[in-house]
């Protein structure tokens, strides 16, 4: 599919999205009748092309919801940090890229009325919670998968009122144990799910199946239809 064309009632294109003075490039993807939009915060040394980030932004538009993927860092600053590992765990920065992307949504008219979420997966877990305890009530739901929230920290995670959804693999422990820290500190609506006999990426026959199902499940109760 060419990037642009319409295919089973998906409107696809890429994007360039300000931040700053860099443009960081995405793709934006609106089902017909879109209940709400979901933006993706992709995990350390990974980008938009994740394919299991695609995997659920593909269930999620089968709900009809819209989704933005999009690279935190610009290719530059990923090869500087192949080097250095500094700026994929910079919760902050990551955080302040997604906020700027959510303004930037805003200004588009096919999706700036429709509900907003994030997804967050590994680090961007917490880069999400981040931008979910800035933007307070206009982030309608987040999602993090396999995520470290506690990259957020403690002042952060207080201050989310957004309903928030942990998923980890049973068999990813010391990333259990971080979700379940996390998940102490959380205010606002929450659970956490185990997927059973899953490690961290996800990879067991229909446990990927499973996140993405979940997280659909929980943006569409948090995204009501207009």
């Amino acid at each position: 599919m060419k990037r642009g064309e319409s295919f089973g009632a998906v409107r696809t294109r890429e994007v360039k999205i300000p931040s700053g003075d860099l443009l960081l490039e995405g793709e934006l993807s609106v089902p017909e009748g879109a209940r709400g939009i979901v933006l993706f915060a992709h995990g350390s040394g990974s980008s938009r092309f994740s394919p299991r980030n695609q995997f659920v932004a593909r269930v999620l538009r089968e709900r009809r919801i819209a989704t933005l993927l999009f690279d935190l860092l610009t290719r530059d600053e990923e090869a500087f940090d192949l080097k250095t590992a500094a700026l994929r765990f910079d919760t902050r920065l990551l955080a302040k890229r997604l906020v700027d992307a959510t303004r930037w949504l805003d200004r588009l008219d096919e999706v700036r009325d429709l509900n907003v979420g994030y997804f967050g997966a590994s680090t961007g877990g917490g880069a999400a919670l981040v931008a979910a305890a800035e933007l307070g009530d206009e982030i309608s739901a987040v999602v993090s998968r396999g995520g470290r929230p506690d990259l957020a920290g403690e002042e952060a995670l207080r201050r989310v009122i957004s309903p928030t959804l942990l998923i980890v693999g049973e068999r990813d422990p010391v990333v259990l144990k971080l979700n379940e820290e996390a998940f102490a500190l959380l205010g606002c609506e929450k659970e956490l799910v185990v997927i059973p006999r899953a490690t961290h990426l996800f990879e067991e026959p229909g446990a990927l199946e499973e996140v993405a199902r979940l997280a659909a499940d929980w943006f569409e109760r948090h995204m009501p239809d207009s």
